[in-house]
């Protein structure tokens, strides 16, 4: 083992200045001791023994996320870890893995009364290694949590682009085939030799019924009745294929009148070729249809993307309606509301003023209030999240419940202290609602909870009046 004297004490960067019979006397009641290589030194919701400073060797601090580790840091020489005076935390929070062959000096925390009584300059050097590890720790977390939160945000995202893209695959991969027997259609329908007026005439009333159809939500015995009677029409005027045309037909609002007034002007024995011509135009007017409805949905995801990041304007206030990013938010969020089972219960006041706010940090607070409130109703495998927006003086109030389990009352008061999570080791960082209280504060704003039972509100309060 290396012998740690006074002058090794003073080589520690953050203790250069502290006296030497202090420095003597830290290391005089220290523990000295090897961990081998392989040992976990430290384990969350262990009490932490004391102060660690290594002496000799590396240790690695991490914790468990997603089933993988991410590492918070390594430590190595001289570097200071473990218990430090006036510090919160006597319980560790993160797993420290001995890489290799390491010689520690241990202060036990039961010695810290009489460190903080009767070594001042020692006391004050390690309150400053501390201030700086909670500086640094800080940023880690905040940054952890925005990359949790683009995590969760991108996989739901990537599902929703990925119904429409597939649908714009599937649609182009038929109409290709579709436009494949267009000319078949065509030169069947063109040894007809139909006169130009019964041309006219069939083109007429193919397209009238297309510009006055109107969408009808029809039930199940609904649809299959009129497939039926046109099935029954087609059979009666020997038209091929019949009841695979009435499907489509009923689809774009064909009924037996309709049939009636093409089959008017020309002879029975043109009607399967006129229909079959008719069909395929329908076929590639619903292919298209998809393709365009498939290609809006895309377009509106990315305008929420875009709208929900802000990526357009700077980090200055805008006036903006907060219902807005609201819808955004949830847009971003939709798969999960869905995988959730959530119902959702919008209530919006629309009469609401707008407010100068940042609105790329306003969507961080609804992402983190909505997101914790998905996870607490994730458990029962359903649940209501109910959004209520509605003027108070001359407030705005944003209202968030949800019907999870509730907040137990003896953590209630402690929800929006940095670093504190009721989830499991893994799937939270404590940051979530410090920044939100953070955010909402700079907007000179409040946001206040209530639980019980069943049921927890959050009530953001954001003023009118930009201060």
């Amino acid at each position: 083992m290396l012998t740690v004297d006074l002058a090794w004490m003073q080589s520690i960067h953050d203790l250069k200045e502290v006296p030497a019979d202090q420095l003597s006397w830290l290391v005089d009641n220290s523990r000295h001791y090897i961990q081998n290589e392989g040992e976990c030194m430290i384990r969350p919701g262990e009490p932490i023994g004391g102060m660690h400073i290594i002496v000799q060797g590396k240790l690695r601090l991490y914790i468990m996320q997603d089933n993988f580790k991410r590492e918070l840091a390594t430590l190595s020489e001289r570097d200071i870890t473990g218990y430090l005076p006036y510090s919160r935390g006597k319980i560790a929070n993160a797993y420290g893995e001995v890489l290799e062959d390491t010689q520690l000096m241990t202060f036990p925390v039961e010695r810290f009364p009489e460190l903080i009584k009767e070594h001042f300059e020692l006391t004050q050097a390690l309150v400053h290694v501390m201030s700086n590890r909670v500086r640094e720790f800080t940023a880690l977390q905040q940054q952890n949590e925005k990359m949790m939160a683009l995590g969760k945000l991108s996989a739901g995202l990537a599902h929703e682009l990925n119904n429409p893209a597939s649908a714009i695959v599937r649609a182009s991969n038929l109409l290709k085939k579709q436009l494949r027997l267009q000319p078949d259609t065509f030169r069947t329908v063109m040894a007809l030799q139909m006169t130009p007026k019964q041309v006219d005439h069939v083109s007429q009333e193919l397209f009238r019924i297309l510009r006055e159809r109107k969408p009808e939500r029809l039930s199940l015995r609904e649809r299959s009745n009129r497939e039926d009677r046109l099935t029954d029409w087609f059979d009666e005027h020997e038209v091929e294929n019949g009841a695979e045309m009435a499907e489509n037909f009923v689809e774009y609002g064909f009924a037996a009148e309709d049939l009636n007034l093409i089959h008017s002007d020309i002879s029975t024995s043109f009607l399967t070729p006129v229909f079959s011509w008719v069909n395929n135009n329908l076929i590639i007017e619903r292919i298209v249809e998809d393709i365009e409805n498939a290609s809006g949905r895309i377009a509106d995801l990315v305008c929420s993307v875009k709208v929900f990041t802000h990526m357009d304007r700077g980090g200055d206030k805008q006036l903006t309606d907060i219902h807005t990013g609201i819808q955004n938010t949830l847009t971003m969020l939709g798969y999960k509301i869905k995988k959730g089972n959530i119902k959702l219960v919008e209530e919006y006041d629309e009469s609401l003023p707008q407010l100068t706010v940042r609105v790329g940090e306003l969507n961080q607070v609804w992402t983190n209030i909505i997101d914790n409130a998905l996870d607490a109703m994730e458990p029962n495998g359903k649940g209501t999240l109910t959004i209520r927006t509605a003027k108070e003086h001359n407030d705005v109030l944003v209202t968030f419940i949800d019907d999870g389990p509730g907040i137990p009352q003896g953590i209630l008061s402690r929800i929006f202290d940095p670093f504190f999570t009721t989830k499991e080791i893994g799937k939270g960082t404590g940051m979530g609602l410090e920044v939100v209280q953070r955010i909402i504060h700079q907007h000179h704003g409040s946001i206040r909870v209530n639980s019980v039972q069943g049921q927890t509100r959050f009530t953001v309060c954001l003023p009118v009046a930009d201060k």
